[in-house]
Order: C-alpha cells, then structure tokens, then sequence
C-alpha cells in the first residue's frame, strides 16, 4: 500500500490527510497558547515586583493555575473543527470540553482562596493570639463547597438529574450522619469556634477544672497546654457545651484580699489603716485602688476588705504586684505600730474565786 493509497483511505468518516491536518493544527495551537500563557505569566509576574497592588499578584497566581491539559484539549477540540464528525462525537466533544472548563475553573477558584489564604496568614504572622487555624479552616470549607458546585454542574452537563443523585445521596447521608454523628457535631462545633471565636491560639482558658494555654484548634478537637505540663485535648462540641473563662481577653483582674488587726489597735490606727493601704496602693503605676474598708469583728482579729484593679491580665504581674503590695503594708504597719492579728486564746481568771479556793485548801 502506497503513500496516496494511504490518504486516500477514510477513518471514522475523514481521510488520513484530514486528520493530518487536525493533528498539526492542534500541535500547533498547543504551542501557541502554551507560549502565550507563559508571556503572560512572565509580564504579569515582572508587574507584580514593580506594583505594590495586590490585583496583579493575583492574576500571576491565577495564570499559574492554569493547566496545561486544559491547554491541550482546548487546541484539540479547535482542531476537530477541520474534521466532519457526526452529531453523537460532537456531543461528546462539547460534554469533554465543558468538564475539562468546570475543573480549570475549580482550580482557578482554589488559586483564587489559596492567595487570599496566603496573604491573610502573612498579615497573622506569628503574633500571640493569632488564629492561624482558622485562616486554614475557611479556606478548606470555601474550597470544599466550590468543588461540590462544580461537582454538581458536571453531573448535569454528563445528563444526569442532579436533583435525583442529591436526593439519593441525602438518603446515604442521614445514615452517614447518624453513624458519625459526633464526629460530625465536633467540625460543625469547630465551624463555630472558628466564626464566633469565643477563644483562639494562644489564649489562657479555663473549662471546668482544666485550665491552660491553648496550643491547637483542629477539625475535632483543640488541644490546650496546662499550667503542670501536659497537653488536655478537649472535643470541641464538649468546649461550646461548657463555660469558658478567657483570661486573655481581659483587660484588668479585680483584687479582693483581707488583713486583720489586734484587737489592742488604737482607734486612731484603726481608722488610718484604709488610708495607709490606698498610699500604698496608689503608688504603684499598674494598680488602681478601688476601696478598703474595716468590714467587721473576727474571733480573734479586726477584719479589713480591700479591693484594687490590676491594669494588666497577666497573671503574673499580678503575683508581682500583690507581692510588692504585701510587703509595703508589713513595712509600713511596722513602723506605725499595728500588729497583725493571728489565731490567739486569752484565759482570764476571776480572782475572787481562786482567792476563795486557795482559803478552803488551807483549812
């Protein structure tokens, strides 16, 4: 069989040489946009360091999503337009090329959430309190949900009734549903923490009588670093079902203590003592003194109640304070002559009586 004999011969309704011909324009249109895509990339890419714009950056990132399958089906569906096919293989064709449109449009979507997921963790940083979980978690349910769109489309441009398939797959659901139905309540629970934020990484939290930093908030659990050492991980439904204390959001800690005084005090000392504790309170630049009062009589003690603000929420600057606070008030009450009560008993004996009873041992 010679050459001409060859081209002469009909394939699928087209001659050798038709198809020759698709088969080079679609190299050949490959080529091109493949070229062109990347000239594209370049420039936008080379603008992108020279603008300080974000909407370059983003459309480099799009083009850079841009497959290179998508490229070559494109060139080949151009190309059959030089072949005469038959409705059915048009129809197959346009089905390809839609498909093959919806998964480039997913991945220009997830490019689309990735860089806006990207540049809001580099706004985060690493700064105390930032929730980069969180960032992760929207981005995950948005990509999710663009995907099941797509997925959705597609089965109905493959002809399918996408209602009837949802339905069916509703039924399985439920059943899913039920059979996970924890596991299913910890990520919608996380969904809420995420959303309403009721606390994030790197806050101190208390929950009943566990208490830490935490460390991690995932999909189905959250894991907290307490103040002994060792990691609590807390189911997130089991966290919004409970009372949470955040201590990193407060912006002051009230302080309320008690001292007490002999009760051999002098009125006048007794009446200077809530004076002498707002000096000494009042100087101190991260307190705010709030109120002291002589509140009553103890069994062995005259009781004062002093309330002050610490204007910080570490712990531990209120430890230092309290401490410095503590030490003043013995100094000063030293040096003014207030003791400081303690657990005493005082046994007075009636001298008439052991005067009468010594008398009747001398008889």
């Amino acid at each position: 069989m010679n050459i001409e004999e060859i081209f002469s011969r009909t394939y699928l309704g087209n001659s050798a040489e038709s198809w020759l011909w698709a088969l080079g324009a679609a190299i050949v249109l490959a080529l091109v946009f493949n070229f062109i895509l990347k000239r594209f990339i370049r420039s936008f890419a080379s603008l992108a360091e020279k603008t300080e714009t974000d909407l370059d950056d983003l459309v480099s990132a799009l083009l850079g999503k841009t497959s290179i399958i998508l490229i070559i089906i494109f060139s080949v569906y151009v190309a059959t337009f030089f072949l005469d096919l038959t409705q059915q293989v048009r129809e197959f064709r346009k089905s390809v090329v839609i498909i093959c449109l919806l998964v480039q449009v997913g991945l220009w979507g997830g490019g689309f959430i990735d860089y806006y997921v990207g540049k809001k963790l580099s706004e985060i940083g690493t700064g105390a309190g930032a929730s980069i979980t969180h960032v992760r978690s929207l981005g995950f349910f948005a990509k999710s949900v663009l995907w099941v769109i797509l997925l959705i489309l597609t089965i109905d441009n493959l002809g399918f009734d996408p209602t009837t398939i949802i339905a069916g797959l509703g039924v399985g659901g439920i059943a899913v549903a039920l059979a996970l139905q924890n596991v299913l309540g910890d990520v919608i629970a996380s969904l809420s923490i995420i959303l309403d934020k009721p606390f994030e990484v790197g806050d101190f939290i208390v929950v009943g009588d566990m208490r830490g930093d935490v460390e991690h908030i995932g999909l189905k659990t959250t894991r907290v670093r307490s103040i002994s050492g060792e990691q609590l991980v807390l189911s997130n439904g089991d966290l919004l079902q409970s009372r949470i204390k955040n201590y990193k959001r407060m912006d002051s800690r009230r302080i309320l203590f008690s001292l007490g005084v002999v009760y051999e005090t002098s009125y006048d000392n007794l009446a200077r003592v809530p004076e002498l504790v707002k000096e000494i309170i009042d100087a101190e630049p991260k307190a705010r003194f709030d109120r002291a009062h002589f509140s009553g009589y103890g069994d062995f003690s005259l009781n004062y109640e002093i309330v002050y603000f610490v204007l910080s929420p570490l712990f531990e600057d209120y430890m230092d304070l309290q401490q410095r606070i503590n030490l003043k008030i013995f100094k000063r009450f030293s040096e003014e002559g207030i003791e400081f009560a303690y657990p005493t008993r005082k046994v007075f004996l009636d001298s008439t009586q052991a005067d009468s009873t010594g008398a009747g041992a001398g008889d």
